[in-house]
């Protein structure tokens, strides 16, 4: 069954930049370089009135970021909710949240990481997401940062995605099309068992993650795999493992190595694709079919329908 697909944007449209989850302690010029930037593009920004509240680890308390997020959600002028950060947080509030203005009149839901949460509730509730660049992102260098820009403005407008990258020699070859899922790999096992847990029956499953060891990875992984995610799986997405810590018992083997020995041996699987927590984060659609041409020479094909 085909996601509803929110209405783009068009210039003079608002877009309202939240907290769900982490604080932004020392960030707000950060901030308001996002804001610059989308208007740049002829949006109108406006901030959750919470955001850079500070409680602990958290950009407010969990009712103080619920709020934002509903007003943004209930607000019909506002046509996107772009967050500000991930880090950890938006686990505590999705389920206080009321989504039945959102059904009615769905908006796009921007981010990353964290927001894997978000991705993950809205795509059972039939909508489609933004897998892009959040409001922080801007404190990388601006030459480092134009394709996760540009992307992002693509996805965003309504522009066609398409991506062309260098194919790793560890790919598993394959033509495939289906509907993407997935993100933070760590989010997705924290999903399982929830009403936010998803279905990859016949799907695509993207999957990123930063900071972890190999064993925390392959044990996330597994406990996937124990859920049945790779039973009717199409194909495997993998975008960046970024700051994979070393454990005092080394692993043995690659991360690649490692994702190949979870994913059953005639599933596909593409490497190296440029998206997580890395500065290059290209936009993805989440929920959207897309057509994958997997090859271990030359380059591979990405191309959203």
């Amino acid at each position: 069954m085909k996601l509803i697909t929110p209405p783009y944007l068009e210039k003079g449209d608002t877009i309202a930049i939240v907290a769900p989850a982490g604080i932004l302690k020392n960030r707000k010029h950060v901030i308001d370089k996002a804001k610059e930037l989308a208007e740049s593009w002829g949006l109108k920004v406006i901030y959750g009135k919470n955001m850079f509240n500070q409680n602990d680890h958290f950009a407010g308390s969990d009712e103080e970021r619920c709020q934002d997020f509903q007003e943004a959600l209930d607000n019909p002028t506002i046509k996107a909710i772009w967050s500000a950060r991930g880090g950890y947080g938006s686990v505590r509030i999705i389920d206080q949240l009321d989504f039945t203005k959102f059904k009615q009149h769905p908006k796009w839901v921007i981010g990353y990481s964290d927001i894997t949460a978000f991705h993950n509730h809205i795509h059972n509730l039939g909508v489609e997401t933004i897998h892009a660049m959040m409001g922080t992102s801007m404190e990388e260098k601006p030459e480092e940062i134009v394709e996760t820009i540009a992307t992002f403005k693509k996805a965003l407008f309504g522009e066609k995605l398409e991506y062309h990258i260098p194919s790793s020699k560890k790919n598993r070859v394959g033509d495939i099309s289906g509907e993407l899922v997935g993100g933070n790999i760590a989010i997705l096992a924290s999903m399982l068992g929830s009403d936010s847990q998803i279905s990859t029956d016949g799907k695509i499953l993207f999957i990123e993650e930063i900071g972890e060891y190999k064993y925390s990875i392959d044990r996330m992984l597994q406990s996937l795999k124990r859920a049945g995610y790779f039973n009717k799986v199409k194909a495997v997405l993998v975008g960046d493992m970024t700051k994979i810590k070393r454990n005092t018992t080394p692993w043995g083997s690659s991360i690649e190595q490692l994702i190949l020995e979870v994913v059953p041996k005639d599933i596909p699987v593409l490497f190296n694709f440029p998206a997580g927590h890395e500065p290059d984060n290209r936009a993805l659609i989440m929920g959207r079919r897309i057509s994958l041409s997997i090859h271990k020479d030359n380059s591979s094909t990405i191309v959203f329908d």
